[in-house]
């Protein structure tokens, strides 16, 4: 009592504290990422020129796709494909707004009709096989009254039935306006057709060391400046990690085999209910295979004969020759200790045959179309047998063209098979006589003409297996290490790579991730890894343990980029050898200003060569590669003339045009200009798209939702 009555003199008090605490609940919420001050990020996946798609309409589509493609597509990939799809929609469907097109209710049906989809489908065919509309509508309604989640997925596909021929009528009046004139036609045909021979010399960039060329920082940067649409970057980032990977140490392995070793032998067991002892028998010794298996391995008794290649290739050849009674190991095979024993042979075993199949009508699964008698069928067979007894015939060949059998595509080829699987007729021929025999064997199929291709001899095996797992001590041993490694290396002042080093741990860089990267090479799909590095909060130098699958991984971000051009760093690596073959262009140049071709090939230690037949669409020289400056200035040329000196894609080059073949005129182009607007036309649904998307304003922040 004396509690609550404190608790009543407080009243206002309590009030106040509570109030408070609400309120600094909420208010908190306008300082963090999922907070007022997101403004759109919160409720946007993305905003296309203006345009925001809100996330719980992206959200629904990425849990569609993801009932539609199953398990085994990631998340990221779910995320990734919605996105292209609706982001190639958004853009698209501006367009088409802006034009005013539109497909309206009573054209639905006529694009319906044209889908072969629903056309084909015998539920919506008439009994001429032709679309029935009134049997669709009927299903659409029977649906919308019996079936609202099916009737809900019809309307999601009439959206997009709709969306699709919205978007090939806008593609249609951008192909209408794509075309090639006959002189353009006449153009293509030359720049094909017409060709020229020349001799050249060249001196390759290779002739000079990269050493003796330089290159400074402010050329790159002036490079970069000039170029800027090449240079363009996303956001990226680098991290390097060490990976503490789950593996059996070699302790955890012996003592598996140690395990399986014991297992071999027999072993006495107390019971204490009767007060005795009793002998169990180890796998040595064993009859009972299902038990012991059941009871100490980690996969079951297989009673399945096996063919020699059907063993692991390794052991192959010494499993195969043990005597039955015989054990082979303990190996290591597939990630798992193995100890084999042989349990039964058989000679010829496994039968490897090919077959003709002669049908009749009435004979068990004999397809609708043989309409041949009993009687017809056996007189065919005889005469096929006696074709292929004949010295020099091809049975697969006389499969292919007369078996009426599912094998016929494969001449007849059945494959191996073991005693039992074949109907009893075609099974005795096919065991009871030798390799090579050819004969004649009827079944409730039909009438076969049977050839033994091959006998194997097979071996049943019991394999005592025990996977190779890490012991709950190495597991245990294994996060300590990382543990001690991340906390040296977050309160250390050594570098990561010098710490690494040092504890004999290998340091591996991944460069350039972007935001929405989920693969990690050397580590899988670490999505939340990415999200650490895209972090704001994340430093370049920072460094974070991760459990991950099998093990752990420590990781440092190494690295920021930022979105917009490269910096001199990350472009040299791109400017360095094109500003360097520009210079060794001119070192080359001037070094040969005045001189002869022969001149040159002498003082280069290079040979004046020959290239015939050079096209414009095809500028490749033999011996130099693809030379499209060289080539091109080739057919400015007159024949006889000697060119200046051309810096090309591998060298420098002089030139003589030594022969010109004009390509003869044709009475009309009109087949060259229909296969360049056809080509053109190809292109549109691609091309129109990219140029569209290259323009669009973009902001994409699915990084703050996946």
């Amino acid at each position: 009592m004396a509690i609550l009555e404190n608790i009543r003199k407080r009243t206002t008090v309590l009030i106040l504290i509570i109030g408070l605490a609400l309120f600094a609940f909420v208010i908190s919420g306008i300082f963090t990422s999922n907070g007022f001050s997101d403004g759109k990020v919160g409720s946007t996946v993305a905003e296309v020129n203006g345009e925001e798609i809100p996330i719980e309409d992206f959200r629904n589509q990425v849990e569609r796709l993801s009932r539609r493609v199953g398990p085994n597509t990631t998340s990221m990939q779910l995320v990734n494909s919605v996105w292209n799809q609706m982001l190639r929609t958004t853009i698209l469907d501006q367009q088409i707004d802006d034009l005013g097109i539109a497909i309206e209710k009573d054209q639905i049906i006529n694009l319906i009709r044209s889908n072969p989809a629903f056309v084909q489908n015998p539920q919506f065919q008439d009994e001429n096989g032709n679309f029935d509309e009134r049997r669709f509508r009927e299903f659409i309604a029977e649906l919308k009254a019996t079936a609202p989640a099916q009737y809900e997925q019809w309307l999601q596909d009439e959206d997009a039935i709709v969306q699709a021929a919205k978007e090939q009528m806008y593609l249609n009046l951008v192909r209408a306006g794509v075309g090639a004139t006959l002189k353009e036609g006449e153009l293509d045909y030359q720049l094909s057709n017409n060709k020229v021979d020349i001799k050249y010399v060249r001196v390759p960039y290779s002739s000079i060391p990269d050493s003796s060329v330089t290159v400074s920082k402010k050329e790159i940067q002036t490079y970069i400046k000039e170029n800027k649409e090449t240079f363009k970057q996303e956001k990226a980032r680098d991290i390097q990690f060490v990976y503490f990977q789950e593996m059996p140490s070699a302790a955890d392995e012996k003592a598996i085999e140690d395990d399986i070793t014991a297992l071999l032998k027999d072993r006495v067991e107390y019971i204490e209910s009767e007060d005795t002892t009793d002998t169990i028998a180890g796998f040595v010794n064993t009859s009972d295979y299902d038990a012991f298996l059941d009871r100490n391995s980690d996969t079951k008794f297989d009673t399945i004969y096996k063919s020699k290649k059907e063993l692991p290739t390794q052991f192959a050849d010494s499993i195969f020759n043990l005597s039955v009674g015989e054990i082979f190991g303990p190996y290591k095979d597939n990630g798992a200790l193995k100890v084999t024993k042989m349990v039964d042979k058989k000679a010829n075993g496994s039968v490897k045959a090919s077959h003709i199949l002669i049908a009749y009508e009435g004979a068990r699964r004999a397809n609708p179309n043989v309409k041949r008698t009993k009687e017809e069928a056996e007189a065919k067979a005889q005469e096929l047998l006696a074709e292929a007894k004949k010295q020099g015939t091809v049975f697969a060949e006389l499969a292919r063209d007369n078996s009426d059998g599912p094998s016929a595509p494969q001449g007849g080829d059945l494959g191996y098979f073991q005693e039992g699987v074949m109907t009893p007729k075609f099974n005795d021929f096919a065991f009871d006589n030798a390799v090579g025999t050819i004969g004649l064997v009827e079944t409730e199929f039909g009438y076969h003409i049977v050839k033994v291709d091959d006998k194997q001899d097979v071996v049943q095996l019991a394999t005592l297996s025990r996977a190779i797992e890490p012991s709950e001590e190495t597991i245990n041993s294994l996060f300590t290490d990382a543990t001690k490694f991340e906390m040296a290396a977050t309160s250390g002042d050594k570098p990561l790579t010098e710490l690494s080093n040092e504890n004999g741990y290998l340091l591996r860089p991944v460069n350039k991730i972007k935001a929405m990267d989920e693969n990690l090479p050397g580590l899988g799909a670490q999505r939340t890894i990415v999200q650490w590095a895209f972090n704001p909060d994340t430093e370049v130098g920072d460094i974070k343990r991760f459990n991950i699958n099998n093990g752990y991984a420590v990781v440092q971000l190494t690295e920021k980029y930022k979105e917009g051009t490269m910096s001199v760093e990350d472009a040299s690596a791109t400017v360095l050898p094109i500003l360097r073959k520009k210079k060794k262009a001119e070192m080359i140049k001037n070094a040969n200003q005045g001189k002869t071709m022969e001149a040159i090939a002498s003082a280069n230690n290079s040979t004046i060569s020959t290239a015939s037949a050079l096209t414009v669409k095809s500028p490749t020289i033999p011996g130099a590669g693809r030379e499209p400056m060289v080539v091109g200035t080739a057919f400015s040329m007159k024949q006889g003339e000697t060119s200046g000196l051309i810096a090309g894609e591998t060298g420098v080059f002089m030139i003589e045009v030594t022969n010109r073949t004009e390509a003869p005129k044709l009475d009309n182009y009109i087949t060259y200009a229909r296969s360049l607007q056809a080509n053109n036309a190809n292109r549109i649904n691609v091309d129109v798209y990219n140029a569209l998307k290259e323009k669009a304003e973009i902001e994409d922040n699915r990084a703050s939702f996946y």
